[in-house]
């Protein structure tokens, strides 16, 4: 892609009314557009990133067998009122027609999904069943803060299962936390499966997934010796008790820590509330054990952002990165520098590597050098009319100070 047409452009200053870094800086690269507090608009490079985290929430899910699909964005509100949650979860939005009937739109999909399954898996032999999607969800909440990390409108994958017996549920429980860990260690992020009450959805022990950052919204504790990990609000143990849970004379530390996504044991709650049963080997009816699991994706990209982040601005895992390779033309006026910066973003694009070609005339190297650190891409090349006589370019990496001057066909060897 060329910088030259990209139709969003980079702010110096942040807003004034932005007080989380990742709110500041996605704004100010043009990633985001905020429409209202709790609500942004996910530009092209925006939406670059978001597809990328996507695509490994994707390929985890179905590698557990979780089936894709897509459900109802406005919903009925009478399974919200048989379930309960119509008058009980205070952060529904609810809507009324010229009809006169009552609608909302989707924060959790229970409400949806199991009268879809109860349709479809109707014997034992139908089972486990593990669906999910990922989409738009939309919470009423009354103080959206923290930039796109908690919001009224954010996207999600949410994964429901039914299972026949509670063990078999556990096995999938225990599938779905490993799972959920690799997700986060392909974006880069390192997470703790926190142990949190299931909250309004059950009484049950959850796990929370924790990226431990300043900006999180929630305390935590873990061990500095082994994976144990809780919530500060449900547990009694205090910073610097020894860990009971581990066989290395670990000790707790306490930090600050965001969630990025939860996995809970719904039990028959919601088979009970739409009288969902399954037949099952003996021919009984039974009602399926059900879970709920689930990763904010929104809240992913500004999680990374909150964590990587320098004075300069943004630095994106290269596995969420919107292109892996920043090519900078320093004299896009001169007609040789022109030409080799052109051939070297064809080929590299017809190579299938992620590049944005910052073309632009009329901007100084300060200002790209700037832009390009402030936009976070993992790789810059850099061609001047120096290099370009000499056949050569300037790699550099965002994170590094050391710029590598190298010729440009054994840059493009080591690439394969």
């Amino acid at each position: 892609m060329r910088q030259s047409q990209l139709f969003t452009k980079t702010r110096r200053e942040a807003p004034s009314d932005e007080t989380s870094k990742n709110a500041q800086l996605l704004i100010r690269g043009g990633y985001v557009h905020k429409e209202m507090a709790g609500v942004y608009s996910y530009l092209p490079l925006g939406r670059r990133v978001l597809e990328k985290i996507e695509r490994i929430v994707r390929e985890e899910m179905d590698a557990i067998g979780g089936q894709e699909i897509r459900m109802a964005t406005l919903h009925p509100s009478e399974p919200w009122k048989q379930t309960g949650a119509w008058e009980n979860v205070d952060v529904v939005f609810k809507i009324m027609s010229r009809t006169e009937k009552e609608y909302t739109v989707g924060q959790s999909e229970e409400e949806i999904v199991t009268p879809i399954a109860q349709e479809y898996a109707l014997s034992y032999k139908d089972l486990p069943l593990a669906v999910y999607q990922i989409g738009q969800k939309y919470r009423d909440e009354l103080r959206a803060k923290s930039g796109v990390m908690r919001g009224r409108e954010f996207t999600m994958k949410d994964m429901y299962s039914f299972h026949e017996t509670q063990e078999d549920f556990d096995r999938f429980y225990a599938v779905a936390k490993e799972a959920y860990l690799k997700v986060y260690e392909r974006c880069g992020l390192t997470a703790k499966a926190t142990e949190a009450s299931g909250g309004s959805f059950t009484k049950k022990l959850s796990y929370e997934f924790m990226v431990l950052t300043d900006a999180g919204e929630d305390d935590i504790l873990y061990c500095d010796k082994c994976p144990y990990c809780a919530n500060v609000e449900i547990t009694k143990e205090k910073e610097g008790d020894a860990c009971t849970r581990c066989t290395k004379s670990g000790k707790l530390t306490r930090a600050k820590a965001s969630e990025v996504g939860n996995i809970f044991d719904l039990g028959t709650k919601y088979s009970h509330d739409f009288n969902y049963t399954f037949r099952d080997a003996e021919g009984n009816q039974q009602y399926p054990i059900m879970g709920c699991f689930g990763i904010g994706v929104t809240r992913l990209m500004g999680v990374a952002v909150e964590a990587f982040a320098d004075e300069k601005g943004i630095v994106w895992p290269e596995s969420v990165a919107p292109f892996a390779y920043h090519l900078i033309s320093l004299a896009p006026d001169d007609g040789p520098v022109r030409a080799f910066g052109d051939e070297l973003h064809e080929t590299l694009a017809k190579r299938g590597v992620e590049i944005l070609y910052d073309d632009r005339k009329g901007v100084s190297a300060g200002e790209k050098f700037a832009d390009s650190d402030l936009l976070g891409i993992p790789h810059r090349i850099v061609i001047s009319k120096k290099t370009v006589a000499d056949g050569n370019v300037e790699i550099k990496e965002r994170t590094g100070a050391e710029m590598r001057i190298i010729a440009k066909t054994d840059f493009l060897s080591s690439l394969g």
